[in-house]
């Protein structure tokens, strides 16, 4: 497959887990990707990995929620390869555990920084750049989290939330552009982000009960409903908010 010949992609958070598994699969159908995430040689690795499987990757250090790092990631990547086409905004952050009511603001303002303000910083600087060009995807990586609270991930919830709905605003707005905007809600997926959860045998059963599929999800089952969003083949899709979570939220 070459869905992604000719496209250039800026994935946040892609040093692992669902980031990387995106980064990994457009640059195998074609793609030129951006790594990019908080420390430079593990965006290194990544992006030398995918150059010896044949792809075409770059890497910037990039901490989402600093507006010098965001600026500069959307300037090098133009510099570099002239266009942004797909921008999937991965990068996310969670320092806390616990009720809602307990959590410090600094954990809240660093959640709603990450998980909110970054992708809406980053789809703003990517906007007129996919305007110039007759459009582009925008892909959020939110959560089950921004459907139904998940228990003692509350603020995180909310980010999620409100992640999902600027989405939905982002479409409508942008949509006359041809710029299209979608959120993925993963499930209990695993990475080393949710490895607290399923590396508890108790709460690794109470998911598995609660989901149809009776297992958790893997990075690549994710990084398949990314890329087809981000591909031309959803070009009529927009504004979407999509479960890829097992069946956990029927």
């Amino acid at each position: 497959m070459i869905r992604f010949k000719g496209k250039v992609a800026v994935i946040t958070g892609a040093s692992k887990g669902i980031g990387r598994a995106c980064a990994e699969q457009i640059a195998a159908e074609g793609g030129r990707v951006v790594v990019s995430s908080r420390k430079q040689e593990a965006v290194d690795a990544v992006a030398e990995e995918i150059r010896k499987n044949d792809g075409e990757a770059i890497a910037f250090q990039c901490k989402a929620g600093i507006a010098e790092d965001m600026e500069n990631l959307i300037t090098k990547t133009t510099e570099e390869w002239g266009r942004v086409d797909i921008l999937i905004n991965n990068a996310a952050a969670n320092p806390v555990y616990g009720l809602v009511i307990e959590t410090p603001d600094s954990a809240i303002d660093k959640i709603m920084e990450v998980n909110l303000k970054a992708p809406f910083h980053f789809s703003r600087l990517a906007y007129p750049h996919f305007k110039k060009q007759g459009g582009g995807s925008i892909v959020n990586i939110s959560s089950v989290g921004g459907l139904s609270p998940e228990k003692f991930l509350g603020m995180y919830s909310v980010s999620k939330a409100a992640l999902n709905m600027l989405s939905k605003v982002m479409a409508e707005e942008f949509g006359g552009d041809n710029i299209r905007v979608n959120a993925v809600c993963p499930g209990l997926i695993k990475t080393d982000f949710s490895k607290a959860l399923w590396e508890n045998e108790q709460m690794l059963k109470h998911w598995n009960r609660q989901t149809p599929l009776g297992r958790p999800g893997t990075v690549e089952e994710v990084a398949a409903m990314v890329c087809f969003l981000a591909s031309d083949e959803s070009r009529f899709i927009t504004g979407g908010v999509f479960p890829a979570d097992g069946g956990f939220t029927i």
